[in-house]
């Protein structure tokens, strides 16, 4: 039948696919909402990739 719902890993029900239920699909957007879900980022200081301009002294 497909994936489990990555939340309990119960079956997925179409109205809520990929989830079981509304409660796991709420679950999931809570949990993107409040940062848990997080793509990495490396800082990058130059982003135009011009040289940063010294300091007046």
């Amino acid at each position: 039948m497909g994936r489990a719902c990555p939340i309990c890993g119960k079956p997925p029900v179409e109205a809520y696919r990929p989830f079981c239920s509304k409660r796991c699909a709420d679950v999931d957007l809570n949990r993107w909402l409040t940062g848990a879900y997080a793509i990495p980022v490396v800082a990058d200081d130059d982003e135009d990739g011009d040289q940063p301009e010294p300091p007046p002294s």
